[in-house]
C-alpha cells in the first residue's frame, strides 16, 4: 500500500511573514486530517527557513522548488542543494513544467539535478507531463516514456522508490481545466509501466505519483480515489490554508 502525498507548490507567492500566517492557520487544522498521509508544503527559496523553523516538530515536510545542479561557485542567482539541507529542507521539485517552457530545462539537466538531490539525500519531487499540442498530436506516451527514462538515467533502484513523481499534464496547469479522473489514471498507469521497464515491477509498485493539474477541494476525492494516483502537487488551490486543508480531507480516505 502507497502512502499518499500532497504538495503545496505556492510558486512565485508568499514571503516569510505570509509563511508564518499560512502555517499557524494550517497547523491549527492539522488534528482534523487524515494520519495516513505525507504532507508537504513548497514556499519561495526566501521563506524556507522561516518553514523549516515552524515545522521542525510537525508532521509537514518542506520543500524547495528548485535548485542547481552545481555545488558552488560563480553562479548567481542558484541554490545549492547543500545549502537546502543546511536549512533542513527534505523534498525539492525538480523538471516542474514552469522550468522547462519558461527557463528552458532539458531533461539531461533536470537529469543532473535529481542525482544531486539524491547525493544530498533531498527526496525529488520528479515532474513530468505532455502539452495539449504534443496530447493532441498522439504524443503522450512517447513524451512521458522519454522524459522518465532520460530524467532516470543513472537512479538507482533505492534512489527511484526516494523519489515521488508528479504528472502534471501541461494544459491543466493554472488553466482551471482538469484530466477527467480517467485521462489521469490512464497517464499514471501508463507512467508507472514505464517504471515497471526501468526497475521492475517490485519496485514500480512501490512508487508514488501524484497528480498535478488544477486539483481543488471538489475533484480531489475522484483524482486521488483512483488506482494509481498517490497524491496531489498542488497550486493554487494550496495558497489558503483551509482550502489546502480540505483538499488533504477529500483526498484522502483512512
Amino acid at each position: 500500500m502507497r502512502k499518499p502525498i500532497i504538495a503545496a507548490n505556492w510558486k512565485l507567492n508568499k514571503g516569510p511573514s505570509d509563511t508564518e500566517d499560512f502555517i499557524k492557520s494550517f497547523e491549527s487544522r492539522l488534528a482534523d486530517l487524515p494520519k495516513g498521509v505525507d504532507i508537504v508544503i513548497a514556499p519561495p527559496f526566501v521563506s524556507l527557513p522561516k518553514a523549516t523553523e515552524l515545522l521542525a516538530h510537525s508532521k509537514v515536510r518542506v520543500s524547495a522548488q528548485n535548485m542547481s545542479e552545481k555545488d558552488n561557485g560563480a553562479f548567481t542567482g542558484e541554490v545549492s542543494a547543500f545549502m537546502l539541507k543546511e536549512i533542513f529542507v527534505n523534498y525539492v521539485i525538480l523538471g516542474h513544467s514552469e522550468r522547462r517552457a519558461i527557463y528552458g530545462e532539458s531533461d539531461e539537466l533536470i537529469n543532473t539535478k535529481i542525482l544531486k538531490a539524491h547525493e544530498v539525500e533531498l527526496k525529488p519531487i520528479f515532474c513530468i507531463g505532455e502539452t495539449l499540442q504534443e496530447r493532441e498530436d498522439g504524443k503522450l506516451e512517447e513524451i512521458l516514456r522519454t522524459q522518465i527514462t532520460e530524467g532516470m538515467k543513472n537512479v538507482s533502484e533505492k534512489q527511484a522508490l526516494d523519489t515521488v513523481i508528479a504528472y502534471e499534464p501541461v494544459w491543466a496547469i493554472g488553466t482551471g481545466v482538469t484530466a477527467s479522473p480517467k485521462q489521469a489514471q490512464d497517464a499514471h498507469e501508463f507512467v508507472r509501466s514505464v517504471f515497471t521497464d526501468l526497475y521492475g515491477i517490485s519496485v514500480s509498485e512501490k512508487i508514488r505519483i501524484q497528480y498535478g493539474g488544477s486539483v481543488k477541494p471538489d475533484n480531489a476525492a475522484e483524482l486521488l480515489g483512483q488506482k494509481d494516483i498517490d497524491g496531489a502537487l498542488v497550486g493554487g488551490a494550496s495558497l489558503e490554508a483551509a482550502s489546502f486543508a480540505e483538499l488533504i480531507k477529500n483526498g484522502v480516505v483512512e
